[in-house]
């Protein structure tokens, strides 16, 4: 029998756990596809853009994670489509033909029929997303210091967070802890303590995936840092002079997306049913009708729970489904036919955020934690799912001095422009 061709788009969680969980095995040869070249650990993004961390603490070459294993070729390319009855995935660099596929390409924002809004309020899904937001609010405090007028400093002194759920909370929270301790000595003409800081949430409540009363606490802790947490508040308008909310206008300089997400539009390529965020709906063993060769995982995926529910968005769901494909056509290649598969069941192990230094609330399987007590929690569990030793040792290390300083080691403001002589770069100039 010839090796079995197994191609994975996306080196997200889902991708990388089903990778290596097919490193080396006999008789399967696997193709990873990404549009980048590593992998990154999006549970602590923010803590990119709000400059606590440096992009190599979070992010780690693909082909280093990988090279031990001597069966996974992996490319670097964009996948456009997939032609399933073929059996091709459709790139930017040519065809890659598959005996099986799993889709793990992850989700974007989405602005709800209003993507002009994404020049004036960045989403936070990527390496370079997080960079422009830390460039943007590093640069907020620069110009609110040299501006004279008060409506204009004050402007640059507001930024607003659109969406109540984990991300929001903790771009809001680290923005307010940071005008509030990092920055309070940096400046002579202004104060950063008088940073105004507001998190908008459409619905009644924020983190509405948490318990009540954690909840609640988080909500006291976000306004101990000075953070106004608006409720039922939803943006009609998203300008470069600020966000809209019915009648009232908040002049922000600037304004951070983290409400709703779409799925890969690679999805939607498949010919099959998708729910509202472009996930596809799956059978319950993650693959599609009339296709039990493509499995589509993580947040491009749409299967209900045992609440009956659509499992979570988040890192843990996607890392159990890329094991339990890989664990499925393992079973295959080594019985050399089809097999029945027993339906994915995620096990939950619990919910955390974090909204500041020593501020947190966590649950585990009934469990309810907060303060100190969930934020050490919340910081072991994430350095544990590091990917590789150096990235452990260096956030750790970074962390222990932030805690203790309440400094931060990556406030740099890098701009885009990297041509000293870009006027003589266009065409006929000589």
């Amino acid at each position: 029998m010839s090796e079995q061709r197994v191609v994975i788009v996306g080196a997200g969680f889902a991708g990388l756990n089903a990778a290596k969980r097919l490193g080396n095995v006999a008789g399967i040869a696997v193709t990873v596809i990404d549009r980048e070249n590593h992998h990154l650990f999006q549970p602590l993004l923010y803590q990119v853009a709000m400059a606590a961390l440096s992009p190599a603490d979070i992010a780690v070459p693909i082909r280093s994670l990988l090279a031990k294993y001597r069966n996974i070729r992996v490319l670097k390319a964009t996948a456009h489509s997939v032609d399933t009855s073929n059996r091709k995935v459709l790139t930017d660099v040519g065809d890659v033909p598959y005996d099986y596929l799993l889709l793990g390409c992850g989700a974007q924002h989405a602005y709800f029929g209003h993507e002009e809004w994404e020049a004036h309020a960045p989403g936070l899904k990527t390496l370079p997303q997080a960079t422009e937001i830390r460039r943007r609010v590093l640069e907020a405090f620069e110009i609110a210091e040299r501006e004279t007028h008060p409506d204009e400093r004050r402007r640059h002194l507001t930024f607003v967070v659109i969406g109540g759920g984990p991300t929001g909370v903790e771009l809001a929270g680290a923005i307010g802890e940071m005008s509030r301790f990092t920055l309070n000595h940096d400046f002579r003409s202004i104060d950063p303590r008088q940073t105004r800081v507001i998190l908008v949430e459409a619905g009644p409540r924020i983190l509405t995936s948490f318990d009540d009363k954690l909840a609640a606490r988080a909500m006291r802790d976000l306004e101990s840092l000075g953070v106004q947490v608006w409720t039922c508040a939803r943006v009609t308008d998203v300008t470069d002079e600020g966000v809209v909310i019915g009648n009232d206008k908040i002049a922000a300089a600037t304004v951070l997306w983290a409400a709703g997400v779409r799925a890969s539009d690679i999805g939607r390529s498949l010919g099959v049913p998708v729910d509202q965020a472009g996930r596809v709906i799956t059978k319950p063993d993650l693959t599609i009708e009339g296709h039990p060769e493509i499995f589509v995982l993580g947040d491009m995926s749409s299967r209900a729970g045992s609440n009956g529910q659509p499992l979570p968005g988040v890192a843990l769901v996607a890392m159990q489904e890329g094991i339990y494909a890989a664990n499925a056509i393992r079973k295959e290649v080594r019985s050399g036919a089809p097999s029945a598969r027993p339906p994915f069941e995620y096990v939950d192990l619990g919910q955390m955020a974090t909204i500041g230094r020593s501020r947190a609330i966590s649950e585990f399987r009934g469990w309810k934690l907060t303060g100190v007590p969930a934020w050490w929690f919340w910081l072991l569990v994430h350095i544990y799912r590091l990917s590789g030793f150096r990235n452990r040792l260096s956030v750790l290390v970074q962390w222990a001095w932030s805690y203790m300083t309440f400094g931060r080691g990556a406030r740099l403001i890098v701009a885009k422009d990297w041509q000293s002589y870009p006027d003589r770069s266009s065409p006929g100039n000589s």
